[in-house]
């Protein structure tokens, strides 16, 4: 090894490749949470199914992220990012708690997934 190199531990690897994978599914479940209203909406059975799915989507394209963002870590970086902007500018100056709320932990996720790409080779290399 090169004098000044620091190799990253097996174990600061394997925390680094799994805690934004295990945020993203957390995630997800926080964001089909919301979902749940829809029972209390006094729907027939077939519009409480169909407004059920409906609500389900966010939850569903954050596991589509992580199914490329997995194997590509850049996608997971950039989508999630964008996620976090986008909705942020959707809902501020008015929402704020909605905002930390949803766009802050795609945000994080976007972070950890940026360090993740750029620390890949170390990854990998240690697990």
């Amino acid at each position: 090894m090169a004098k000044g190199v620091v190799r990253m531990s097996h174990l600061a690897a394997r925390i680094l490749f799994w805690t934004p994978r295990t945020l993203t599914i957390l995630f997800a479940v926080f964001l089909g949470l919301f979902a749940l209203d829809v029972f209390d909406e006094g729907y027939s059975a077939w519009q409480t199914a169909i407004a059920f799915f409906i609500h389900l989507i966010p939850a569903a394209l954050v596991l589509l992220i992580l199914l490329l963002a997995w194997k590509w870590e850049w996608i997971g970086a950039v989508l999630y990012a964008a996620a976090a902007v986008l909705y942020a500018a959707r809902v501020l100056p008015a929402h704020i708690s909605w905002a930390l709320t949803i766009a802050l932990p795609a945000l994080v996720i976007a972070l950890l997934f940026s360090t993740n790409w750029i620390k890949r080779r170390e990854i990998h290399t240690a697990r």
